[in-house]
């Protein structure tokens, strides 16, 4: 199981991250517009820099649902190949059996 504090911060990296995402992605694309001036572009940038750091979606971790492990994370299924054992071994996952031979 990870640290709990780990899992509140990526809860928390994914709420601000859902917070600033329509602004972010407009100054975004305003930053990137060869159409608008310069000072215009270069203004968007300086917005965007003010932001939170942590309001970027690349500073969000997967993590498995369960147990909150980073790593060996399958994303269809939103965990990991720890846990994803432990439920197919125990008959939990539907079509899905134990290698054996």
């Amino acid at each position: 199981m990870a640290k709990k504090s780990a899992i509140e911060k990526n809860n928390r990296r994914r709420q601000l991250c859902a917070k600033y995402a329509d602004g972010r992605r407009r100054l975004k694309v305003a930053a990137r517009d060869d159409t608008l001036p310069h000072e215009e572009r270069f203004a968007a940038r300086l917005k965007l820099a003010q932001l939170p750091r942590n309001s970027a979606a690349v500073r969000i971790r997967n993590r498995c649902l369960l147990t909150g492990r980073p790593r060996g994370y399958y994303r269809k299924l939103k965990m990991s190949r720890i846990a994803l054992r432990q439920l197919s071994s125990a008959g939990h996952v539907p079509g899905m059996v134990k290698s054996s031979w």
